[in-house]
């Protein structure tokens, strides 16, 4: 009896951590849904089209910035914008009731997702706001090379 015991804890001890390797292995196989919500890939980018229900350039909802509620064929969804200043460098207005067509995709952030936008496209007219790693863009950033040189020295 003794041996048959010492028989089954030796099993247990080499058994136990085999175990433990295998729920650990399987733990990290797949990324989540919200961890790969947490950086932009252009890969993932969709294009929401619909009509502009009202627009903020000061939203306190996060993240701060400019935000757009459109109206799609799916419900409405709010939209991240990044920095209105952007936009308005570039004469771009959102008004209730325009059409638009918007590029991005959507973003982790604490519990919830936003809709995060690289392109805003009203008309004819499509305006960068984010980069393709997703950092909102500066008014500076969408100046051209001309502007730029007549704002040296200015401050």
């Amino acid at each position: 009896m003794n041996s048959s015991f010492r028989a089954l804890l030796l099993a247990l001890m080499i058994a136990s951590p085999l175990a433990l390797c295998f729920s650990a292995s399987a733990q990290q196989a797949m990324p989540s849904d919200t961890r790969l919500l947490q950086s932009y890939d252009v890969n993932r980018e969709i294009s929401l089209i619909g009509t502009v229900v009202k627009y903020e350039t000061a939203s306190t909802i996060p993240p701060m910035g400019a935000h757009v509620i459109i109206q799609t064929g799916s419900g409405q969804v709010d939209v991240h914008l990044g920095n209105a200043r952007v936009l308005q460098a570039n004469h771009l207005e959102l008004n209730a009731g325009d059409n638009v067509r918007i590029v991005g995709e959507p973003m982790a952030i604490g519990e919830g997702t936003y809709f995060a936008a690289r392109i805003v496209q009203k008309g004819t007219q499509a305006i960068a706001v984010r980069n393709t790693k997703g950092f909102p863009l500066t008014p500076a950033s969408t100046l051209t090379a001309v502007q730029k040189e007549a704002l040296r020295g200015v401050r």
